[in-house]
């Protein structure tokens, strides 16, 4: 078996060299949940449990995060987008619509960029199509050499105000600890190579214009890393995509207002899942 059942809707799979886990829930359409750095999948459990109660709903650690593996060696988006690709493979789905938020979206525009084929349609939350800029690039390698010298701990307290907006930071302690528990759960060599894969990640805005599948874009209003301005441009360059923005929300829009983020996916689900009833193109 290539698959194996942890607990509940938890399962486990080897791609690519590495152990993969996800949680696989629900019938119909599958809608794949791709997290932000430095979380895990357990960012996605409040659209997890409303959205599989009519989808298929996957989520998935990517390499280096949660209870995945978070090998040594060298990490590319790349790579994290094959190992989506094999996990869909394992589990015969031919088409999805895709969720990604920050990292998750760098890494489905990765995906689409090999892949294409697979996409039934696209989410891309919080997340932007430009490269780093060289001062990016080196903070995200200032932020790699903390991880190895202070640990998980320290890039939860640089990263959290960057996650979250102020108003929720002081209002609503236990998402905050939610978000620090996440990040401290994360292997060191997980953070450092995912902030490498990050820095190393190509332009993609010419791959804009190629994107053929229905797309939302979604924002939080208060985002700082990836604000409103990111994602209009995305929305300017995708042929027919759709935007909106969330208020009250900073770069988690999903955990900082859920309702309103898992409303927006359900509805374009929904358009998705009755628009088209064609059989899929092969991979």
């Amino acid at each position: 078996m290539l698959r194996t059942t942890a607990k509940g809707n938890s399962m486990q799979t080897h791609v690519n060299g590495i152990t993969i886990a996800y949680n696989d829930q629900g019938t119909g359409l599958p809608i794949i949940f791709l997290h932000a750095f430095p979380l895990n999948r357990t960012m996605w459990t409040q659209q997890e449990e409303a959205l599989s109660l009519q989808f298929r709903v996957i989520t998935i650690d990517l390499r280096g995060h949660g209870e995945s593996d978070a090998p040594l060696w060298r990490y590319t988006l790349d790579q994290s987008a094959d190992d989506v690709h094999a996990l869909l493979d394992q589990l015969a789905i031919q088409q999805a619509l895709f969720v990604g938020l920050s990292m998750g979206g760098y890494t489905l525009l990765a995906f689409y960029r090999k892949y294409a084929s697979r996409v039934k349609g696209l989410i891309l939350a919080d997340t932007k199509a430009q490269a780093d800029t060289a001062e990016g690039k080196e903070g995200r390698f200032q932020m790699a050499q903390t991880a190895y010298k202070k640990g998980p701990s320290a890039i939860a307290d640089i990263m959290i105000p960057k996650l979250l907006s102020p108003a929720t930071i002081q209002a609503r302690p236990e998402l905050v600890q939610q978000v620090r528990a996440m990040i401290e759960g994360n292997e060191i060599s997980g953070i450092a190579g995912d902030l490498m894969a990050m820095a190393e990640r190509p332009d993609s805005i010419p791959l804009l214009k190629q994107i053929a599948c229905p797309t939302q874009i979604i924002v939080g209003e208060l985002d700082q890393a990836t604000p409103p301005s990111d994602a209009k441009l995305m929305a300017d360059q995708i042929p027919n995509a759709k935007l909106a923005i969330i208020p009250n929300a900073a770069h988690l829009a999903n955990l900082e207002q859920p309702e309103a983020f898992t409303h927006i996916v359900a509805t374009f689900a929904q358009e998705l899942d009755k628009g088209k009833q064609t059989e899929p193109p092969g991979p």
